[in-house]
């Protein structure tokens, strides 16, 4: 297990004498600490032990907003349900192009992913990873909801006169995939990161279904 200083002071905080932060933020530091440990080690090697050890709490405080480590896993994923909508409900709520929109759905989900890496990096492994021991949960329902929400922009953009009709799905995955992997290439080559990568790979995809 890979857990640097930085991660497990953010993770488990103490006072200025040392003692252990009070309860009252507990439950946000058992889900940061499970969503290091399960993106790192998987969730079926991580222990309730590991995860109470490194957020600072108790088994019981666990069990209390939990009650288990499968609830503790729903919880992870409903707050990743809760960061996908924010940002969705976000670029719904914008006016302008298509283009812009699509635009601001990539820098808000960017800078989700930025936040929250390891959460990013646990679904992944979840999706890709071997399935032993981990509940079952309908993953694919992230993609469903960025698909059906590009789709709605274009269908708009579409209405507009702004782009040509195709086929709604492809289109939302053309830019999805634009998307995805712009996150997945600044993961693997920090090296390399370009915050504006995506921008210009989306400005390329939309110019070729602009209306003429």
């Amino acid at each position: 297990m890979i857990l640097n200083g930085a991660n497990i002071r953010r993770i488990v905080l103490n006072d200025q004498n040392g003692e252990r932060a009070t309860q009252s933020n507990a439950r946000e530091r058992i889900l940061e600490a499970a969503t290091a440990l399960f993106s790192q080690k998987g969730y079926a090697s991580s222990s309730v032990r590991e995860i109470v050890e490194l957020a600072g709490v108790t088994k019981p405080v666990l069990y209390y907003y939990f009650k288990n480590k499968e609830g503790l896993f729903r919880a992870i994923l409903e707050w990743a349900v809760q960061l996908q909508e924010d940002v969705l409900h976000s670029v719904m709520e914008k006016p302008g192009t298509m283009l812009e929109r699509i635009i601001h759905l990539s820098q808000q989900a960017y800078q989700r992913v930025m936040e929250n890496k390891n959460l990013l990096k646990m679904i992944h492994m979840l999706v890709f990873g071997p399935p032993q021991g981990v509940p079952s949960y309908d993953f694919n329902a992230y993609h469903r909801r960025m698909i059906g929400t590009i789709q709605s922009i274009y269908m708009e953009g579409l209405a507009n006169g702004e782009v040509i009709n195709a086929d709604p799905e492809e289109i939302a995955m053309l830019f999805l995939s634009l998307i995805d992997f712009c996150f997945h290439w600044d993961h693997v080559h920090p090296e390399l990161s370009d915050s504006r990568r995506a921008e210009r790979l989306l400005t390329l995809a939309y110019n070729g279904i602009k209306a003429g």
